[in-house]
């Protein structure tokens, strides 16, 4: 999909459907968190290199715009970009595509780096922000984990 530059597959689990096999709107919050996994896995040593330095990414803010229900087994692509980037902030913006093209939802996550101990804001480190300023300014083709 044009403008993100990660993308990674999920199947719409039986589990994260209600009694008539569409997905539960909750179900869609947790493929973000998928997608914003991978894309720190692909882009940046991964979540738990923030963790590991005593950082932790809040969620501050989520947001989803259902345009037609996902359902069980329906193969999904999951697309992230991360923008916005400023100081201790930064946010993810999503599109969940089925495997037939159709836009399933978009949306985004607000996020604050803090310290895992004090939870006070701290700036995204530098090797972070150069991560996601690599992955968000190149012209290549997005990165896809499967």
């Amino acid at each position: 999909m044009e403008g993100y530059t990660f993308s990674t597959d999920v199947r719409v689990r039986f589990a994260d459907t209600d009694a008539q096999g569409i997905a539960h709107n909750a179900s869609y919050l947790v493929w973000f968190e998928v997608a914003r996994v991978e894309y720190l896995r692909a882009y940046a040593g991964g979540y738990q290199a923030l963790r590991d330095l005593g950082i932790e990414a809040l969620v501050l803010e989520s947001f989803c715009r259902y345009v037609v229900p996902a359902r069980f087994d329906d193969e999904l692509r999951l697309h992230a970009r991360c923008v916005d980037l400023r100081g201790a902030r930064f946010r993810y913006e999503y599109a969940i595509v089925r495997a037939d093209g159709v836009l399933m939802a978009e949306g985004f996550t607000a996020h604050a780096c803090v310290d895992a101990v004090t939870f006070k804001p701290t700036r995204v480190p530098g090797w972070l922000a150069d991560a996601i300023g690599s992955a968000e300014s190149s012209s290549a083709p997005e990165a896809s984990s499967t």
